[in-house]
């Protein structure tokens, strides 16, 4: 590996983090597994309970203006976004993907706050369920390495 980038372990010590995640509603069943494995991840890298913010909103289009809240306010070293978006027999699911993934992206940039984007976008209802446990743990981890990233940067 290039330069002094810290072990695995180092970027994934959650000890001291403040961490926020905003969970849409919509789709809950598949949104509930994505929390549940988001937190379990948290805690086992260290994030106390008590350092985790966990709101939640209508659906995914919702989910950017709460984290903005939540960036404004201050305090936290990364958010997580958590939805589930499954196509339909519409243009609806493109609206909703690309809007709130803009504006998640958005909310990180115009902060300079990590936020791990774990609003799933799917076909059907089978392929949510074969993602929801994994993506809800790969946003944890996301949120801590990014987190002590740009503390190390900053």
């Amino acid at each position: 590996m290039f330069g002094a980038d810290k072990g695995t372990a180092d970027r994934l010590d959650g000890k001291e983090l403040v961490i926020g995640i905003v969970q849409a509603r919509f789709n809950q069943g598949v949104t509930n597994v994505l929390a549940k494995a988001c937190w379990d991840t948290l805690l086992a890298h260290g994030v106390e309970e008590k350092h985790i913010d966990h709101v939640q909103v209508p659906g995914a289009l919702e989910v950017p203006v709460a984290l903005q809240a939540m960036a404004e306010k201050g305090g936290y070293d990364a958010l997580i976004a958590l939805g589930c978006i499954i196509r339909g027999e519409t243009y609806h699911f493109e609206l909703v993907a690309n809007e709130s993934a803009a504006g998640v992206t958005r909310v990180s940039l115009d902060y300079q706050l990590p936020i791990a984007n774990a609003i799933l976008t799917t076909e059907d209802m089978d392929q949510a369920i074969a993602r929801q446990e994994e993506k809800g743990v790969d946003a944890a981890r996301v949120a801590i390495e990014m987190a002590n990233l740009l503390e190390r940067l900053g």
